[in-house]
């Protein structure tokens, strides 16, 4: 543990390690932007509307200053965020935003994370807004603050507020008389609304921002310490385990529970219609448990699935709206050449390394969750629905996980834990699902269909671009109980909110689908399906993965026709000056053109602006191709990326090569195994993943940091042009052009015999 975790969010980490239960509501005045109209402000109504709508980033929803800092009487500062740590390390890069407009050390401030009990409401950390959004609106909250405590300090020091100097919650005044951030914060009163305008810093004369702060969560994970929900114990704490059916819509036929019920350690099976669980006093005896409980229930036979042989065909079917998101014209040349392609991708798995969990305790008629869920608030309020208990008697506490980016089992986990706690009130209870329960009743990124087609005139101008999509919904999260798999298996059922498209410019399966480029003549169709065969929803990038890989490859097959250098080709129809600067240095950088290469070995390139509003990304890479087995190695990438004010510098970086690796795994490997009958993909033997030997052999990414402009979501970024930029390397490498995912393994062996 570094010296930061120290004095860092170590309030909490003592609380969850130590086993306290107590519960307390500590409610800090929040907005949620579709739940509430109003908030109360000294017992008058403040509207949210257009007097919140100037406001910079979450503090649109959540206006008052002291949603986000507090400050005691003895100087002690605490920083809040709604948002939660995924393994992206924004955790750390909050904290030196906040640090920085406050004039502190990053040690000396208390920063506490999602917490229904306690933080803003800001929804769900996902699609690259928490520095976007959260980072923004502690920019400007921790700037005001400062601001109304040094003018705080002046008044009480008769001196002009100009000539104080703030540093480590001290303000200084010229004659060396000092007023402590706590003395100052006794005469004003941060329950107020935040100000449109902020007395932000200079950007050039930041020293928190911009630096590589190291993470505040490596040290516990690096030695093994205490780190995730599923590392925590409380006191007096029971183990449970989940029987879930083996095909969706399966009922419960018959059940051994009396016998389960007198096995070694078992405290209580626990049965509501067709949710089926086993409590006992030791993990280990719970497993035994669930295993004998699971082996001794009949099921029927449930709803059959898709043929995975037809299932592209079959989405282009079930999806029945139509959505057009681009349609603009002007005149152009006569087209000379005209090309189409078809892109296909296939259902895919979080894969997350650790089985979803979450720990719950129910306790003087109030329920307290700890999760890994990306969305405290958006669960608290399903689970109360659920439960048929007040939303302000529960409180969800974000712990993180050993997961995923991306919506997995986190909040299914955590309604499995709560259904148990309230049958067991005074115990807390620690619900950790099974491997393959992790895999089989996982919500599958969707399958999808892309088709484009386009036109060159006699220059090599793009003339013409037409796009269309199939995809079912990227985005089932907790809207409602009926999201919770839980909740639908009780003996009076949930039913979940019908699957509705995700607007643009955000987008959901039609993420990335209009291109960057300008283009005089552009279609773009968003075919989706309300319908879902499988279970699916969020997974990192959502549509992007796709959007990206079939746009940035038709792009190569264009230039290709047009006898163009890839990289000159994009440029040609590249009129952002950020884009084009990302691109030039992604090539100066990786010495694009490389000289011929050997056999078997091949360069690509891509670009992406992820959801056309986040960071800008280019990718070159090399690979090369075992021909006998199909096997792929990135063997070097460099990337170039620009997101506006870099916060963390070192942060940045993992997120672009974590999601360089994680989208060569898509890419290249993953496809979800499944027939008619079940899931087929029950462990890591049946959904394979890449493995350690296999990542790039070198990945170097090359950052254009831009003092002063928005912070630019960078997480999800380098998914599609990663999946571009290999589509296009193996077509150097090999002579074929591949656009059904998965694009390595045995079927990029049988083309290469072919």
């Amino acid at each position: 543990m570094s010296a930061h975790d120290d004095q860092v969010d170590e309030g909490r980490r003592r609380f969850m390690l130590s086993g306290a239960l107590a519960v307390g509501f500590s409610l800090v005045p929040g907005v949620s932007a579709l739940a509430q109209e109003v908030i109360a402000d000294e017992g008058k109504a403040v509207h949210i509307g257009k007097k919140t709508e100037v406001l910079a980033g979450s503090l649109k929803t959540n206006p008052l200053l002291d949603a986000w800092i507090k400050i005691s009487p003895n100087g002690k500062v605490t920083v809040f965020t709604g948002k939660v740590e995924l393994g992206t390390g924004v955790r750390t890069a909050l904290l030196q935003v906040a640090a920085e407009e406050l004039n502190m050390a990053p040690s000396l401030i208390t920063f506490l994370t999602a917490d229904t009990g306690l933080s803003p409401d800001e929804g769900l950390t996902a699609g690259s807004h928490t520095i976007a959004d959260s980072g923004t609106a502690l920019l400007n909250a921790a700037a005001q603050v400062r601001g109304i405590l040094v003018d705080a300090a002046a008044q009480r020091l008769g001196v002009d507020s100009a000539t104080l100097v703030v540093k480590d919650a001290v303000i200084v005044a010229p004659d060396g008389r000092r007023v402590t951030y706590g003395e100052a914060v006794q005469s004003v009163d941060l329950h107020r609304m935040a100000s449109p305008t902020s007395p932000l810093k200079d950007p050039h004369t930041f020293k928190v921002i911009g630096t590589s702060l190291p993470r505040l969560d490596i040290p516990g994970k690096l030695t093994g310490g205490a780190s995730y929900v599923q590392d925590m114990h409380l006191p007096n704490m029971v183990h449970a385990r989940v029987v879930l059916p083996p095909a969706y819509q399966a009922n419960l036929l018959d059940t051994n529970e009396a016998e389960v019920a007198k096995m070694p350690g078992v405290v209580k099976v626990v049965r509501n219609g067709n949710m089926l669980a086993v409590v006992a006093k030791g993990e280990w005896q719970a497993v035994l448990a669930q295993r004998t409980l699971s082996a001794g229930s009949k099921w029927s036979a449930g709803r059959p699935l898709p043929d995975p042989n037809t299932v592209h065909s079959e989405l282009k079917k079930i999806a029945t709206q139509q959505i057009e998101i681009a349609n603009a014209h002007s005149p152009a040349a006569q087209p000379v050449k005209a090309l189409s392609a078809t892109y296909i991708k296939r259902y895919l798995m979080h894969g997350s390394i650790g089985p979803s969990c979450s720990v719950a305790a129910f306790e003087n008629d109030t329920l307290t969750v700890w999760t890994h869920s990306q969305g405290v608030y958006p669960l608290r309020d399903g689970l109360a629905e659920m439960l048929s208990i007040p939303k302000e008697k529960i409180r969800c506490i974000h712990t993180e996980g050993s997961g995923c980016y991306g919506h997995n089992g986190a909040d299914d986990a955590a309604a499995h834990a709560a259904l148990i706690a309230v049958a067991l009130p005074g115990q807390p209870v620690r619900v950790q699902w099974m491997r393959d329960q992790e895999h089989t009743w996982d919500h599958f990124t969707p399958a999808m269909v892309t088709e484009v087609s386009a036109s060159l005139d006699a220059q090599n101008n793009i003339v013409n671009w037409d796009y269309a999509l199939w995809s079912s919904s990227h985005n089932e999260r907790i809207v409602n109980a009926g999201r919770l798999v839980p909740a639908t298996l009780l003996a009076k059922p949930f039913v979940s909110a019908p699957s509705t498209p995700m607007v643009q410019p955000e987008g959901g399966g039609d993420r990335n689908a209009i291109p960057l480029y300008t283009l005089p003549n552009v279609h773009v169709m968003n075919n989706f399906s309300p319908t879902m065969p499988l279970s699916t929803s969020a997974m990192r990038s959502l549509g992007a993965h796709t959007n990206v890989f079939a746009i940035e490859s038709f792009m190569d097959e264009l230039a290709f026709a047009a006898h163009m250098d890839p990289i000159e080709f994009r440029l040609k129809h590249l009129q952002d000056s950020r884009a084009q600067d990302v691109v030039r240095l992604a090539a100066k950088e990786f010495d694009w053109p490389r000289p011929p290469r050997q056999s078997g070995r091949g360069v690509g390139f891509a670009f992406g602006k992820y959801k056309n509003l986040m960071a800008y990304v280019a990718i070159a890479l090399e690979l090369s191709v075992e021909r006998e087995t199909g096997m792929v190695r990135v063997e070097h990438a460099v990337a170039a990326v620009d997101c506006g004010q870099i916060v963390n510098p070192d942060g940045v970086r993992n997120q672009i090569e974590g999601g360089i690796i994680q989208s060569s795994s898509w890419t290249l490997y993953e496809e979800l195994q499944f027939d008619t009958k079940q899931i087929r993909s029950f462990d890591w033997s049946s959904y394979p993943i890449l493995r350690f030997s296999a990542v790039p052999a070198s990945v170097k990414v090359h950052l254009i940091d831009r003092p002063g402009m928005p912070f630019l979501g960078s997480a999800e970024a380098s998914m599609g042009p990663t999946a571009g930029a290999l589509a296009n390397a193996l077509f150097d490498a090999t002579g074929k052009r591949l656009r059904q995912m998965p694009l390595g393994g045995d079927s990029l062996r049988r083309q290469i015999e072919v």
